[in-house]
């Protein structure tokens, strides 16, 4: 069973930083491509960076220079530096995973920014 789990959330100030982990179930080479999305209060889930199969790494405009996605094979992980946190960024922070046809999720990390 593939399954993927979010850690790292929580309270940060503005301009701060904060790294989220997500641990992948059995093995990361279980998905061809993995990624983080976000849903803030009362908005739609949206895309955030993604990191494939051959390490390229994609983001959206908004967090692009900000935040960086990584993973590591060896810990079957991958992860989300945030740096220079805006309110904005407040959200529930989910990871993603292509698995055949299928997208699995994780259960999500909340992030807010305030001080």
């Amino acid at each position: 069973q593939v399954r993927l789990v979010e850690s790292g959330g929580g309270l940060v100030q503005p301009a701060g930083s904060l790294t989220l982990s997500c641990a992948a179930s059995p093995s990361i080479f279980s998905f061809k491509s993995m990624g983080w999305y976000r849903q803030a209060p009362g908005k739609e889930r949206e895309w955030v960076a993604k990191i494939i199969a051959n390490g390229a790494t994609e983001y959206a405009d908004s967090v692009k220079g900000r935040f960086t996605i990584s993973r590591d094979i060896r810990k079957n992980a991958m992860y989300l530096r945030m740096n220079s946190l805006l309110s904005e960024d407040t959200a529930v922070y989910y990871c993603a995973g292509g698995f055949g046809s299928q997208v699995v999720w994780g259960q999500g990390t909340r992030v807010t920014v305030s001080s």
